[in-house]
């Protein structure tokens, strides 16, 4: 349905995020919809802009480099280059969380041991407590 339009609030329904941020994505420069006076007209084509930068943000993008690629896709030219920018950014984002993770993981541990420390002082406290006599008489 390439003839196919969409008002701003058939978009947030479809996505289900607000026309707020519709309108955010229109002030960086992603999406450029056709007006009738105050009416913004969404094309089918900004409706898959729309997907691909919801799509760019749950892997992590920045709304830079999701604009970057799109603006690269050409729909009567080798897209090579774009396909290419886009698995590297999704390497580099997989670097990134993989030594995010690493580190949460390390400090989890960290925090784990200082937890049995902490157990295992309290315990050898509370038996040195116990042993001794009881000063009540």
């Amino acid at each position: 349905m390439p003839n196919r339009s969409y008002s701003i609030t058939e978009l947030a329904t479809d996505f289900d995020i607000t026309t707020r941020t519709i309108r955010f994505y229109e002030e960086k420069g992603l999406l450029n919809p056709q007006r009738k006076g105050q009416t913004r007209i969404y094309s089918a084509a900004d409706r898959v802009k729309l997907k691909l930068i919801l799509r760019g943000k749950r892997l992590g993008l920045s709304l830079e480099d999701s604009k970057d690629i799109i603006d690269m896709y050409h729909p009567d030219h080798d897209n090579s280059p774009q396909l290419i920018k886009l698995i590297n950014k999704i390497r580099e984002r997989r670097r990134l969380i993989k030594e995010q993770l690493r580190q949460q993981l390390q400090d989890l541990n960290d925090m784990i041991s200082e937890l049995d420390q902490a157990e295992e002082r309290c315990v050898e406290a509370l038996d040195d407590i116990q042993k001794k006599p009881s000063k009540t008489a």
